[in-house]
C-alpha cells in the first residue's frame, strides 16, 4: 500500500502532547481528522477546476489511517463492486477487483487504497491541514477545561491576577492533572469596588458559569460579588456549618450599591436545632476572629449576622423576646398573627 510520508511524525505527536498538555491519543485523533480534511479540500480544489462541486456527503466512504511508526498516512475508500462503473470514487469494476479476489461478488463492498502521490497532495494542502490541527487542538483543550471545570460551578478556587481586558480582569485559575493555568474573566459587574486588582494579585473567586462552545476569550465566569462567596467563606471558618449544628438559612448581599456613599454590605440569617448552641456566636467566633476572617477577605465589608427565631402562635396577641446576643438586649416585639412567622435578631461586624 502506497503512503504520504510525514518526516518526524511521532516526534511532532509528542511535541504537541507535551507543549498542550493534551494525551497522545488525543493528539493522534486530532492529526488523523486534520489530514483527512485537508486531503478533503485538496479534492474539492481539484474538482473546482473543473466547474463542478463535491455535496456534502461525498467523502463520507472515505477513511485516513495514521501510520506513526513508517510517519505518514493512507487513504482509503469502501467502494461498491459493478459490472460497470459510473463513480470512481463509491464503485469498483468486478474484473478489476477479481484480479486479486476471485471470490468478489457483484453488489459486495471492498476497501481499496486511494492515497494520493506525495507530489499531489502538496503545500496547499498541508497548510490547510495545519490550521486545520490547530482548531481540533484548541477545542480538544476547551472541551477538556469545560469537563473538568463544569462540576466545580457554585465553588470557590483560588485565582490570580493576569492582565486587563476593557473592564474585565483575565485572571488564571489551577488546572488539575499537571495543565497550565486555565483563564478566568472577572466581569466589571461582578468586581468588588474594595479589591486592589493588580498583576499577580491573588483572589479567592466563585466560579459562576463554564461557557459552553467554541467562542473565543475565557470559558471561566467567576465573581467577587456573588453571594455564594461569602456562603464559602463562612463555611470555610466555621466548622459547625459543615457539622450540621448551624445553618445559614439566608443571605442578601449588596456588593457593589448604587450610592458611592455606602459600603458594601451582607446580611446573613443562620439558626440551629440545638439549644445549647448560639448560632450568630459561632459565626462571630472568639473575640471576633471569624467573622474578622471573611470581613479581610472581602476588604472591610459589612457584614450583619442575624438569628432566626421562629414562633408559632394563635389568632391572638403574642409576644416573641430574643433574649441577648453578644450581652446586647433585644427589645421585645409584640405579633399579631395566625401564621408561622421568622424573625431575626442580628449582630452586626
Amino acid at each position: 500500500m502506497s503512503i504520504v510520508k510525514l518526516p518526524g511524525l511521532k516526534m511532532l505527536i509528542e511535541e504537541i502532547s507535551k507543549s498542550n498538555n493534551l494525551p497522545e491519543n488525543l493528539v493522534k485523533e486530532a492529526l488523523r481528522e486534520a489530514l483527512f480534511k485537508g486531503y478533503e479540500r485538496f479534492r474539492r480544489a481539484k474538482q473546482a477546476t473543473t466547474n463542478q462541486t463535491f455535496p456534502d456527503d461525498y467523502f463520507d466512504n472515505f477513511r485516513l489511517e495514521l501510520d506513526v511508526e513508517e510517519e505518514g498516512f493512507r487513504v482509503l475508500a469502501l467502494k461498491m463492486v459493478t459490472d460497470s462503473v459510473e463513480d470512481i470514487d463509491h464503485q469498483i469494476a468486478l474484473g478489476e477487483v477479481r484480479e486479486f479476489n476471485e471470490e468478489v461478488q457483484s453488489g459486495n463492498e471492498v476497501l481499496v487504497d486511494v492515497t494520493p502521490e506525495q507530489k499531489d497532495f502538496g503545500r496547499m494542502a498541508a497548510m490547510q491541514t495545519k490550521q486545520v490541527l490547530q482548531q481540533k487542538l484548541k477545542d480538544l483543550q476547551r472541551g477538556i477545561i469545560q469537563s473538568e471545570f463544569k462540576e466545580l460551578e457554585g465553588t470557590v478556587l483560588p485565582a490570580k491576577v493576569l492582565r486587563f481586558e476593557r473592564q474585565s480582569v483575565i485572571m488564571t485559575l489551577q488546572s488539575a492533572y499537571g495543565r497550565p493555568e486555565v483563564e478566568a474573566e472577572l466581569p466589571h459587574h461582578e468586581q468588588i469596588a474594595s479589591d486592589n486588582y493588580r498583576a499577580n494579585a491573588s483572589f479567592k473567586v466563585y466560579l459562576k458559569k463554564v461557557r459552553e462552545g467554541s467562542q473565543r476569550g475565557p470559558q471561566l465566569l467567576v465573581s467577587r460579588a456573588d453571594a455564594g462567596l461569602v456562603v464559602y467563606l463562612f463555611d470555610n471558618e466555621v466548622p459547625e456549618f459543615e457539622e450540621g449544628i448551624v445553618r445559614i438559612v439566608a443571605i442578601a448581599r449588596e456588593a457593589n450599591p448604587n450610592n458611592r456613599s455606602i459600603n458594601a454590605r451582607t446580611k446573613i440569617a443562620v439558626d440551629t436545632l440545638d439549644r445549647d448552641i448560639d448560632p450568630v456566636g459561632a459565626c462571630i467566633g472568639a473575640r471576633g476572629s471569624r467573622i474578622q476572617a471573611v470581613v479581610n477577605e472581602l476588604k472591610g465589608e459589612k457584614i450583619d449576622v442575624l438569628i432566626r427565631v421562629t414562633v408559632y402562635s394563635g389568632k391572638r396577641e403574642a409576644k416573641v423576646t430574643c433574649s441577648t446576643i453578644n450581652n446586647n438586649p433585644i427589645k421585645k416585639a409584640p405579633v399579631k398573627t395566625a401564621f408561622m412567622r421568622n424573625f431575626f435578631c442580628s449582630a452586626t461586624m
